[in-house]
């Protein structure tokens, strides 16, 4: 979990104050969080690096104006990558999905776990797509970031009763469509 940066408070301090290697050292922890958390909302991987870049231009743009307000320097880096997603949807206009992790063309062989694997997470990533905006993000930061409840709730700007109602309504709407799925219904 990407809580624990070392020295956060005087890197974010370096930061403000201009230090670009202190902001290299916030991006090379705070990177694959946030590409990942990109990555399942949007579900492409040249998309994902381009909006997980944009996610740190426009914080080290605003790093100046940055308070705590007590809030973790994560949860603002991850409100403004939940803009920045929000932003692609609107210019796109599309569902969001994982592509396929087996590449058929590299001539590679793949076990059949592997392909099973892969199934899987792109039958379970096309149902998280289909669930509303802030429940796709709950299920996102819970599950696949590992973030307790209160860190949800702060990153959602929303109570910690709110996030776990949210929660409860995402884990009940994903069983629901992956029930369906595996019935093939859908």
């Amino acid at each position: 979990m990407p809580d624990n940066c070392p020295n956060e408070k005087a890197l974010i301090e370096g930061a403000i104050g201009g230090d670009a290697d202190a902001f290299g050292e916030l991006y090379t922890h705070y990177l694959d969080p946030i590409y990942r958390y990109i990555y399942f909302r949007v579900g492409d991987e040249d998309d994902a690096e381009d909006l997980t870049e944009q996610v740190f231009l426009q914080a080290w743009e605003a790093l100046p104006g940055y308070q705590p307000q007590g809030y973790p320097f994560s949860a603002w880096l991850y409100r403004i990558a939940h803009n920045i997603v929000v932003d692609h949807h609107r210019r796109n206009r599309l569902a969001a999905t994982l592509p396929g992790n087996v590449n058929w063309e590299s001539g590679e062989t793949h076990s059949l776990e592997q392909i099973i694997r892969a199934e899987e997470v792109k039958t379970l990533a096309n149902a998280i797509a289909q669930l509303p905006e802030a429940q796709q993000e709950v299920i996102v930061l819970r599950f696949i970031e590992g973030m307790n409840h209160k860190r949800v709730a702060q990153i959602l700007n929303k109570s910690y009763g709110a996030s776990r109602t949210i929660q409860y309504r995402a884990l009940t709407a994903l069983n629901e469509l992956l029930t369906c799925e595996k019935a093939g219904v859908l």
